[in-house]
This record gives C-alpha cells, sequence and structure tokens, in this order.
C-alpha cells in the first residue's frame, strides 16, 4: 500500500511539474494533503530531485525570465524566498539581475509614466510606483533624475 500512496504522490507532483516549475517548498504544500506521512512526501520530492524533475536552479530561471522587465532585483528577491530557495541562488541569480536593473527600471517608469516630475507629489507618486515594484532607492533615483534626453 506504501508504494501505491507514493506512486499517486509522484503522478500527482509529475503533473503539477508539467504545468509549471514549482521550488521544493511549493511542491510540498501542495502536495501535504494527500500525503499520509511527511517522510513519504520527504521520500517522494527527493526522488523527483535526483531524476532532475524538480530543480530550484529551474524555478530562479523561470521567476527572473517572467519579471525581469518588470520588477526589480528587491521584488524579485524577496519572491524567490517565499518559494524556498536557497540563499546562494539567490544572491548568484540577484548578481546579474543587478546589472540590468537600472535599464529594466528605465524601461517600466516610460510605459508607465514617459514625463519627468515637474513637482514633489509627481515625483513621490512615481518613486512610491518604482519602489512598489521591487526597484532600490539608488535606482529610483536615478531614473527619475535623467534628462529628457535619456527617455
Amino acid at each position: 500500500m506504501n508504494d501505491a500512496i507514493k506512486q499517486n504522490l509522484q503522478a500527482r507532483a509529475v503533473r503539477y511539474l508539467a504545468k509549471r516549475e514549482y521550488s521544493r517548498l511549493e511542491l510540498a504544500k501542495k502536495l501535504a494533503d494527500h500525503a499520509p506521512a511527511p517522510e513519504t512526501l520527504s521520500e517522494v520530492l527527493d526522488a523527483l530531485e535526483q531524476r532532475g524533475w524538480l530543480s530550484a536552479e529551474r524555478v530562479v530561471e523561470q521567476v527572473l525570465h517572467g519579471r525581469r522587465n518588470k520588477f526589480g532585483s528587491l521584488r524579485i528577491r524577496h519572491e524567490l524566498k517565499e518559494k524556498g530557495i536557497a540563499e546562494h541562488l539567490i544572491d548568484a541569480a540577484m548578481s546579474n539581475l543587478k546589472e540590468t536593473e537600472l535599464q529594466a527600471a528605465r524601461e517600466v517608469w516610460r510605459k508607465k509614466f514617459g514625463v519627468i516630475p515637474e513637482n514633489l507629489k509627481e515625483r513621490s507618486k512615481q518613486a512610491r510606483f518604482l519602489a512598489g515594484r521591487g526597484f532600490s532607492s539608488g535606482v529610483i533615483r536615478q531614473v527619475l533624475a535623467c534628462s529628457d534626453d535619456e527617455i
């Protein structure tokens, strides 16, 4: 019976993974209600990782690919932490992301506003928007200080 439960759990996990990449933590949460014991769930997840079907590296790639043009490194870092990704993988991803963050922030700002703020109220509004997207204060200052030539 234990093997049948493991096979059922593994089949459910593979169906989830066929739709998108999941981190180990996310998949464990989705499967927790269907596992009779935490040890069984852990064994199934270990087997999926050994086969290469469950990969934290691919989750990081997927999140970066989908978010790098819309969000800043702070928001992406937070999302990866929420997914239970290891710190060393997050740090490696962030080092690559920092290089293009200013360009992404300018593009997001240009699509939303495209006009240099004329007063403090407008500047604050634009800064809050960019901060909400996860861009750092230094990047926000650079974006809002650009001249009309750079837009």
